[in-house]
């Protein structure tokens, strides 16, 4: 097992006390109890937390780039509260919408599925989560974390639905690719492009 210290590695000139960070941590920490309402299936908890930590999810990365707060560690916890914070809209959807979603569930699975594929890739290979915050899984956060927060208080959209996975699904490509390329550890990536335009 990874130790803690070492997943979670950083400067120690980094101050952790800030506004994304506490937002981050709260997500993180949310993420058990979020659990246990989809354990003993109390919707109304479950949709209250689950919206409450997709809108902490825009708001924190909006925050740490308009105020310039943005660090190692602080990417590291952001995208470990981003695990946790699918895990449980993808759980809560088995769960609480399954006769809404199940014809169109192998979409969702997809990116899921390559989702934890990446995360594990950056375990092997640089044995921590690299925190790449692609642009293209800003955009990502955005479209899916709305989706998800219209489905659970309103209605399922389709067409919503299938723009939502199928860019993640290309965001989690591009995530892989990235991953396959760099030689060590990174956080804050912009994108493939810039990856490339560094090398020329």
């Amino acid at each position: 097992m990874i130790k803690l210290a070492k997943f979670y590695q950083t400067k120690l000139t980094e101050s952790f006390w800030n506004v994304p960070n506490a937002l981050s941590l709260y997500r993180l920490l949310a993420f058990p109890v979020i659990l246990v309402t989809i354990i003993t299936k109390s919707e109304l908890f479950f949709i209250v937390l689950i919206v409450i930590s997709l809108l902490t999810d825009f708001l924190d990365g909006l925050i740490a780039r308009l105020f310039h707060m943005q660090t190692e560690i602080g990417a590291k916890l952001d995208s470990a509260a981003d695990i946790g914070t699918f895990i449980s809209a993808f759980c809560g959807i088995i769960v609480f919408k399954w006769e809404i979603i199940k014809e169109h569930f192998w979409i969702l699975l997809l990116f899921f599925s390559l989702n934890i594929f990446a995360d594990f890739l950056s375990l092997i290979k640089f044995r921590v989560l690299t925190g790449l915050h692609l642009y293209s899984f800003k955009i990502t956060g955005y479209i899916q974390g709305s989706f998800f927060i219209v489905f659970f208080l309103w209605k399922f959209f389709k067409c919503y639905y299938y723009v939502a996975m199928i860019w993640g699904i290309l965001a989690c490509i591009e995530e892989i690719i990235i991953l396959l390329y760099l030689k060590e550890s990174r956080t804050n990536v912009k994108g493939l492009y810039w990856i490339l335009k560094e090398k020329k």
